[in-house]
């Protein structure tokens, strides 16, 4: 983009914008699209997962990838922590879809590589708290991207939020450690909002169904109560290939 944008400005862009297809993005298991986006003297990149596009899955609902990439996005708005790109639901050429901003990133980079450089560990110990609360079944290393600005964002949850646990991630390292002060503050308002039917749950409700949605205020209410990070336990907890 030419100028910096606020994240309302960005997501206006998004959802309001003509949408014009670059061309597929490589190594995506569903079809994943790069765009430009235009709104009168505003233009930006932004990464399009149509639908029509998402191959299905024996675990989860066809057709609602793109709604949990969504959810995905909100919860980390909703947490206050920004580690999902700015992601709108909306018509595009291909028909309704998810449309995120595109970080410019180091190619090179990725989760792996940024824990050996350091300087990341605050926002690994709330990346990995959202995977919990979202029960992310793919963070693979190279689901985090290391902005030009040096900046951590995490990306691809279509298959989050599932109902049953099936939280697969490469970020075991806080595992049985106490959730630090600040990032349990976070997790207890948003609880607080939910329980008053925040606009964060009433969103949730609209993109999930009713189980997904009692399973999501488990997780929260469960990592709350223990104050620490879960252990792996026994089932297959790392994804394939893990990065």
């Amino acid at each position: 983009m030419s100028k910096e944008l606020s994240v309302g400005e960005v997501l206006a862009l998004l959802t309001n914008g003509k949408m014009e297809i670059q061309g597929m993005m490589p190594w995506s298991s569903n079809y994943t699209l790069l765009v430009t986006v235009r709104n009168g003297d505003l233009e930006g990149l932004a990464v399009y997962k149509p639908r029509r596009g998402e191959r299905p899955l024996w675990d989860f609902p066809r057709g609602t990838l793109c709604q949990r990439e969504f959810a995905a996005f909100l919860l980390s708005e909703a947490l206050g922590w920004s580690l999902v790109p700015p992601t709108v639901l909306r018509d595009g050429p291909y028909g309704y879809g998810s449309v995120q901003l595109y970080i410019d990133c180091d190619q090179d980079a990725h989760l792996f590589t940024m824990q050996k450089e350091g300087g990341y560990d605050d926002q690994l110990a709330r990346l990995a708290a959202f995977d919990i609360l979202s029960n992310n079944a793919d963070r693979k290393s190279g689901h985090c991207l290391k902005g030009t600005d040096g900046r951590l964002w995490a990306i691809d949850h279509g298959i989050c939020f599932h109902a049953e646990p099936k939280l697969r991630t490469v970020l075991w390292d806080f595992a049985g450690e106490p959730i630090c002060e600040e990032i349990m503050a976070d997790l207890c308002a948003l609880r607080e909002d939910v329980r008053n039917g925040g606009r964060f749950i009433r969103a949730l409700e609209g993109l999930l169904v009713p189980e997904e949605v009692r399973a999501f205020r488990r997780r929260l209410d469960r990592l709350i109560e223990t104050g620490c990070y879960p252990d792996p336990g026994a089932a297959r907890h790392i994804p394939w290939p893990p990065v």
